[in-house]
């Protein structure tokens, strides 16, 4: 089992930046890819990014690009998304989530090929 927590979530006006946290704990050997995905009120949940531990590379939606960047911390078993620059159209709930299996492609933007979740951060982005 893992165990996600994610933090950092908040009110941030447009242009500003927010750092959001994902910490893993329990078996986290285990993992070998970290997303984030969000859900805005009314609307399905959306991949945003991922993190591979393996190689560290990283994927994005094309509408963050350039504006979000996600990297991870092995030492502490936590990954984070800064993001600069938000539009009022990233306010969401921002979920972590952690896949078992190496993921490719669309692969990552599948929430089936994710094993553990975490329970959400709001982000409020104000205009």
């Amino acid at each position: 089992q893992v165990q996600l927590v994610e933090s950092g979530g908040g009110l941030v006006q447009a242009g500003g930046s927010l750092r959001l946290s994902c910490i893993a704990s329990g078996r986290t050997v285990s993992s070998n890819a970290v997303g984030w995905f969000r859900q805005a009120p009314g609307k399905g949940r959306e991949f945003v990014a991922g993190f591979s531990w393996s190689d560290s590379s990283t994927v994005y939606i094309d509408s963050v690009k350039g504006r979000f960047t996600i990297s991870g911390d092995n030492a502490k078993n936590t990954v984070y998304l800064q993001m600069n620059s938000p539009k009022p159209e990233d306010t969401a709930n921002y979920y972590c989530a952690v896949a078992t299996r190496i993921m490719y492609g669309t692969q990552w933007y599948r929430e089936y090929r994710y094993d553990y979740w975490g329970q959400g951060t709001q982000v409020t982005v104000s205009s």
